[in-house]
């Protein structure tokens, strides 16, 4: 029997080396984003990932996903909710669009796509996996960068909330709170790629294991903490961030 996963933002960083990860062990992989390109370079080389391009903040596109992913595999074990997107900028120079991109990506897109699959991981006692940040646990801020931050918040409540409601149904909920992660998210955020590599080196000076993370490790995670082996973990948000969250 094949166990299978959903993974968002599968076109690049994170997403895709999760995929990766899942399909060397044998998983089969929808990769869901919008850049077909993007989904189609992580499918290369994997039979068992297949690509679906879907702008998951459109109405009616997690029932779409959803049903792509019974017609090619026929269940869904975990779903990995890793879409995101932020923006960088100061309250007063805030542009109400991107403001609505970014909660409709980050917070709307994965509850209803979490709701369209809850029968399909009712069946097979699956996992959801939320991918939050570690900028934004505890009493931490986050200047510049809050929209973004306040969206992962609203996520880990989710992650939680979600972990005793879906409990008794045989679903596990958690979260994977990463660190900085070199996947280049800051230059999609509008960042050159000349101050996102000294935004890089800056952080490896704070993070105390003295390097950021890799999109490698952050996937190790996902796939440990939805494997049989970690059945007793739900509810639970977990840092991956060289320890910067506790300095």
């Amino acid at each position: 029997m094949t166990r299978t996963a959903i993974v968002t933002g599968g076109g690049s960083g994170i997403g895709r080396a999760t995929a990766h990860a899942y399909a060397e062990r044998g998983w089969g992989v929808l990769v869901v984003g919008r850049d077909a390109g993007a989904l189609k370079d992580t499918a290369a080389g994997h039979d068992g990932i297949q690509p679906f391009s879907a702008d998951l903040t459109e109405h009616g596109a997690p029932e779409a996903v959803a049903e792509a992913a019974r017609q090619r595999f026929g269940r869904v074990d975990v779903l990995v909710n890793n879409a995101g997107a932020g923006v960088f900028g100061p309250l007063g120079g805030l542009d109400r669009a991107q403001v609505e991109a970014q909660v409709a990506i980050n917070l709307v897109a994965p509850v209803m796509l979490t709701q369209a699959v809850l029968d399909d991981l009712a069946a097979a006692g699956g996992v959801v996996v939320n991918v939050s940040s570690a900028g934004s646990l505890g009493l931490r801020s986050w200047p510049h960068n809050a929209v973004y931050g306040a969206t992962k918040a609203a996520l880990d409540l989710l992650t939680r909330s979600w972990a005793v409601e879906l409990g008794p149904r045989g679903i596990r909920v958690v979260g994977l709170a990463p660190g900085v992660v070199d996947t280049a998210a800051g230059v999609r955020a509008g960042m050159s790629e000349e101050d996102y590599a000294g935004f890089l080196e800056a952080m490896r000076g704070r993070v105390p294991v003295g390097r950021v993370g890799r999109p490698e490790e952050i996937a190790w995670w996902i796939v440990q903490i939805t494997s049989p082996e970690a059945a007793y973990a739900s509810g639970t948000v977990f840092a991956i961030d060289g320890a910067l969250s506790v300095t």
